[in-house]
């Protein structure tokens, strides 16, 4: 079906060279690939008003809903005022390290646009925030953390499990170290409007990290972050089963993900310090977004190293792997054809990029 899909053999040969095929693939890029640049970016909010903005929506008016470990949720409006959103307060949410750390990470609109999803990837709770009445819920508390969570259109929730942590130790461990307990999960919904109990719909893998359900085209995509592969499968909506499992693409450590307007899926790399366009339909990918330096180039390239050997990159996370990026690229805000994007990391501010014309 993928006619560029990767074969067993292929991925390992691509995974070997996969250093090289990142740094040339802005250079191959078709005319008809629009890309940026993070100079042509700005901070955004100013004053770097923000606490781990790993993820984020955009809402119809332009107001972002960001990840936040102070609030939970944080709310941006057009000017770039910040404002806690959602009531995490009254749901006991703490954050005052070092006796309690929390995560928020994934966050996502459901299907409707009328709430938001917000997974804590440290502590395994998953929170459901009206975007009308400011209000929110956690709708389930997993064991473990709980990385990314949505919703499809018939009322499920998924949700990925990184690794078995319960805390923040835990998860930077899976990071150095390549360990296949990571999981995804759905939680179907019942008739009477409650979740039922989650079903296990993929295990081992290693360090299950963002996904997407594409229901127009009826697959799945998830990012296995310590294999440095974007999984795809057919997806029955129905029944909320996989198969036809397949790598669409290999790039390095991918993390969250989104379709764009033109239904290409973004994804973001923090190891390259890049977003990443690819097609759906045969896998071909370009770098849409770049941040990356010479000196992160040469760590990302140690990093693949490493992560053939089985091992990690954690302390390969530094100010020169960043770059003019506030934090560890981790993601990308994207709304309609119109709207500007934002790129989310692990800082105190976004990177708002205008498209021009």
């Amino acid at each position: 079906m993928f006619s560029k899909s990767l074969s067993s053999t292929r991925n390992i040969l691509l995974l070997l060279s996969l250093a090289l095929i990142v740094s040339c693939s802005a250079e191959d890029n078709s005319p008809d690939n629009v890309s940026w640049d993070v100079s042509e970016g700005v901070k955004f909010p100013e004053g770097e008003k923000l606490s781990r903005a790993e993820d984020g929506v955009i809402l119809p008016d332009g107001t972002l809903l960001v990840a936040d470990q102070r609030y939970g949720l944080a709310k941006i409006d057009l000017s770039g005022n910040v404002s806690a959103f959602g009531s995490f307060e009254a749901l006991n949410y703490e954050h005052n390290s070092p006796k309690a750390v929390s995560g928020p990470n994934g966050v996502h609109l459901t299907p409707d646009g009328q709430y938001v999803i917000t997974a804590d990837v440290f502590n395994g709770k998953i929170y459901k925030t009206s975007v009308q009445n400011n209000s929110s819920e956690v709708i389930y508390a997993h064991e473990y953390g709980a990385n990314t969570a949505r919703e499809d259109s018939t009322g499920s929730l998924w949700f990925t499990q990184s690794t078995e942590n319960q805390n923040e130790e835990r998860l930077y461990k899976s990071l150095n170290q390549a360990i296949p307990d990571g999981a995804l999960y759905r939680l179907p919904l019942s008739e009477d409007g409650t979740f039922s109990k989650p079903e296990l719909v993929l295990e081992n893998l290693y360090f299950a990290n963002g996904f997407y359900i594409d229901e127009k085209r009826n697959k799945f995509y998830l990012s296995e972050t310590m294999k440095n592969r974007v999984l795809v499968f057919d997806l029955d909506l129905n029944t909320g089963s996989l198969s036809n499992r397949q790598t669409l693409a290999i790039i390095p450590t991918p993390d969250n993900m989104e379709l764009d307007s033109e239904g290409q899926l973004w994804v973001a790399s923090p190891l390259s310090n890049q977003i990443h366009s690819i097609n759906p339909e045969d896998g071909e990918a370009y770098v849409v977004f770049d941040a990356q330096t010479p000196i992160g180039r040469k760590s990302m390239e140690e990093g693949i190293r490493r992560m053939q050997a089985g091992n990690g990159f954690v302390d390969l996370i530094t100010l020169e792997l960043t770059g003019e990026m506030p934090g560890l690229l981790t993601g990308m805000i994207i709304g309609d054809a119109s709207q500007p994007f934002y790129i989310a990391n692990l800082g105190s501010a976004l990177i708002k990029v205008s498209k021009g014309e």
